[in-house]
């Protein structure tokens, strides 16, 4: 039995709509960092909890200028900050955008695998006696499992 999760069309217009759409989000982002996974693990995150500590770090040291040396960027700090206040919001909202796009790849393959399978059992059931045994074998390559090496025989 089908599935049929989805029934969707994307038109070509479609397509080259959301390509500009892109193109300009890649250009109007080029600032964007890509970390190695290296540089992911080495980095301190700043969860919910460390986010709180670090605005109030920032408030302190912003209302006591005096203590803080040059050393230590201050504006630096602020504007990162103002970034990811800025950035936050269209993260949520491309990330959405992305989930919900791996959801229909995802319902769009269940309904093609749905299909494919209930096909190959009626070439399995019909097909012997239509000529299409070979493209049969040939579709059922794709559940063949290798060959297993026999254990070798403990020493």
């Amino acid at each position: 039995m089908s599935v049929n999760l989805i029934q969707l069309e994307v038109s070509d217009e479609q397509v080259a709509t959301a390509v500009a759409a892109l193109d300009q989000l890649e250009t109007a982002l080029a600032g964007l960092v890509s970390l190695s996974p290296d540089d992911r693990r080495r980095l301190t995150k700043m969860g919910p909890k460390s986010e709180v500590f670090c605005r109030q770090a920032l408030s302190v040291l912003e209302q006591n200028r005096q203590i803080v040396p040059p050393s230590l960027d201050l504006p630096g700090a602020q504007l990162d900050l103002r970034t990811l206040d800025r950035l936050r919001p269209l993260l949520d909202r491309l990330q959405r955008l992305a989930e919900r796009g791996e959801d229909t790849e995802t319902a769009l393959g269940a309904d093609l695998m749905a299909f494919a399978l209930e096909g190959y059992g009626l070439l399995k059931v019909s097909g012997k006696n239509q000529g299409l045994d070979g493209l049969r074998k040939e579709m059922g390559a794709r559940w063949a499992k290798g060959r297993r090496e026999a254990a070798a025989p403990p020493a």
